[in-house]
């Protein structure tokens, strides 16, 4: 295996990776908007727990769509060309919301603000692994991941402060700066991101190379894979402030706070398994899903002590923060010319996480939240095991694959 020399001079490389960063950031504002603030939603809509959760669902199915249309129209006519349209769409359909007022324009904002976040994945991995070595590939992803889950913490705080303001506000203050940063993507980005995609073969469906006979096995364990991750998200994050504020019976500032907590270890946990994976390899973060599986149980068991729950839940976050080698992880498990439609793959698994919120919505209405929740322990544990069976792409790894399904590419 070889390791690919940044195309690009180092600052450059370094300028472009920030303004991924900050579009990740209010991505990440944007996509968490209908979780941290699902109780104050349902609440002003007059929504049930299952209708309030289907907002997710409905989210989930754009992104899908907007990942594979998206990841592939990236790869085919240029990554910061996309960049730039869901940037400004994302910022557009997230701003929408504050003029809902009835479910089915919840569902439907939902919906199509989840097209344009579906394509931000593809689009960001795709760009970065392009400008750096893939021995830092892990680590760039932890930067990734640190901006997600800040703009989380965000979030989560400022649903505390502006609780005054009103829900709608915070997607006022998550939608305008994207809209007006977006055409700085061709001025920061370089054309090299783009041009590598153009002299790669054309094929009017990019994505159906992830399924030629020699791929396609661990292209549907890997869409399983990432199934079982939002589902197990879904079942316990998606439902966390409701739980903190319906049965814990917590007020909006330590809700925020626990929020804020969780998310700071998950800054802290990708750093470190950022680095375990470009020491040790892609598979030995599984063991994250484990342990994550493990704290979920303890929480919703444990006395409603506010400092108990903050530890738990920063074990919780740290551990979950195992999958940020995914994105660099699925380039390199397939052609150089993949990159975007390769990453894509990420969100392929929201097919089977659409249906969470409706189950574990339907469900809690019968045998309440905590128990419920409970499932993510469960979904959390298979989806560590099923990691593990897939192939590896470290040259020394710590954890050798139990089975090999191909080799993975070569960076030429």
């Amino acid at each position: 295996m070889t390791v690919q020399e940044a195309p690009t001079p180092l600052p450059r490389a370094i300028l472009a990776f920030a303004f991924l960063m900050v579009a990740e950031f209010f991505y990440s504002w944007a996509w968490n908007s209908v979780d941290v603030l699902r109780p104050y939603m349902r609440e002003t809509l007059g929504l049930s727990l299952t209708e309030v959760g289907s907002g997710y669902s409905a989210q989930g199915a754009g992104a899908l769509l907007g990942a594979i249309l998206i990841g592939q129209l990236a790869d085919r006519f240029g990554r910061r060309a996309m960049l730039m349209v869901v940037m400004i769409g994302y910022g557009l359909l997230l701003i929408a919301g504050a003029a809902v007022t009835t479910y089915a324009e919840y569902l439907t904002q939902r919906f199509v603000l989840g097209l344009f976040l579906g394509g931000i994945f593809p689009i960001v991995v795709g760009i970065y692994v392009g400008l750096f070595s893939r021995n830092v590939a892990g680590r760039l992803a932890s930067l990734i991941n640190a901006i997600f889950s800040a703009a989380i913490m965000a979030l989560g705080m400022a649903s505390g402060h502006f609780a005054d303001l009103g829900w709608q506000a915070l997607l006022w203050m998550g939608g305008i700066p994207p809209i007006l940063l977006a055409g700085l993507a061709f001025v920061i980005i370089p054309r090299s991101v783009d041009t590598k995609a153009l002299g790669a073969p054309r094929r009017s469906l990019p994505v159906m190379e992830l399924f030629a006979p020699e791929l396609r096995k661990r292209t549907l364990m890997l869409a399983t894979l990432t199934g079982l991750n939002f589902f197990a998200y879904q079942a316990y994050s998606g439902w966390l402030t409701t739980y903190l504020r319906d049965v814990r019976h917590l007020t909006p500032e330590p809700i925020g706070m626990l929020v804020a907590w969780t998310f700071a270890a998950n800054i802290v946990g990708g750093f470190f398994w950022g680095w375990v994976a470009d020491r040790w390899g892609r598979r030995v973060n599984a063991l994250g899903f484990l342990f994550a599986s493990l704290a979920i149980a303890l929480y919703l068991v444990v006395p409603g002590n506010v400092a108990l729950l903050a530890v738990i839940g920063a074990v919780y976050g740290f551990m979950l923060s195992s999958s940020v080698i995914w994105g660099p992880w699925l380039t390199e498990l397939y052609p150089p010319h993949l990159k975007s439609t390769a990453a894509s793959i990420f969100n392929w698994g929201r097919i089977v996480s659409f249906f969470a919120p409706l189950v574990t919505g339907s469900l809690a209405s019968g045998y309440g939240l905590a128990a419920t929740m409970g499932l993510a322990s469960a979904v959390f544990a298979i989806a560590g095991v099923l990691w593990l069976m897939l192939p590896e792409t470290h040259p020394a790894p710590l954890l050798r694959p139990w089975r090999q399904h191909g080799a993975a590419p070569q960076d030429s």
